[in-house]
């Protein structure tokens, strides 16, 4: 499958500028090849290309509405590392993994303060594309810990620490649950202040095994497991 992003509405297809670029530049793709075109939304259309002058269009020849998200729904809310490329690598992997939404979070020891989101949402995208799938996961703005705080549901949040003063539970002893939210803090975890403020909300905290692991591989270790439970 050939798959290509674009707009869908109202059974027309309109591909991306850069995709039309990639079709004709990079890949030099001819006139009635078949391509899929995706919205990321759960739309997915199949046709024939068409070049009008430097225009790429669609011949539609099936279209798909509304195709199933993965289950269970997984949110990730992790602090950025220092070496911007490993959170990268959390995210493409995230991706592939069915993942549906991320937040980047600023904690009380997050140490990197700027984050170029449309570069990681261009990731995400290409991941997508990469992993075949019809929902892009939704990348939010740079937010800060005590801003999240206030809209998350206790009875779904689950925040994964190191911290052994505090109580924690085992990834297997959460029920399944439709969708999910996990708390990842930075290289240097969270503050005992943050842990003691999320435990007052009664919110659980985790434990990802007795191995320390760094920010971006318990993100990957989380999505690894939702998989796992989606797929079983």
């Amino acid at each position: 499958m050939k798959l290509f992003h674009g707009n869908i509405e109202n059974r027309n297809v309109e591909i991306h500028p850069e995709e039309q670029q990639h079709i004709v530049k990079v890949l030099r793709m001819r006139e009635g090849e078949e391509i899929f075109v995706t919205d990321g939304k759960g739309n997915l259309a199949k046709g024939n290309l068409i070049f009008e002058g430097k225009k790429v269009l669609l011949d539609i020849t099936e279209l798909q509405e509304n195709l199933p998200d993965f289950s269970p729904r997984l949110h990730i809310a992790i602090a950025p590392t220092k070496n911007i490329d490993r959170i990268e690598f959390f995210v493409e992997k995230a991706t592939e993994m069915g993942i549906s939404e991320i937040t980047l979070i600023q904690t009380d020891k997050t140490e990197r303060k700027n984050l170029n989101i449309e570069k990681l949402r261009k990731q995400s995208v290409a991941a997508s594309k990469q992993s075949l799938r019809f929902h892009f996961p939704k990348i939010n703005d740079l937010t800060k810990l005590s801003d999240l705080i206030k809209t998350i549901d206790p009875e779904t949040t689950f925040i994964a620490h190191c911290d052994e003063s505090f109580p924690r539970i085992l990834l297997n002893e959460i029920p399944r649950m439709d969708e999910m939210l996990f708390l990842i803090g930075p290289e240097g975890d969270f503050s005992p202040k943050e842990i003691r403020d999320l435990s007052t909300l009664n919110i659980k905290a985790v434990s990802l095994g007795d191995q320390r692991l760094r920010t971006e591989t318990a993100g990957i270790f989380v999505a690894a497991w939702n998989y796992f439970l989606g797929i079983r």
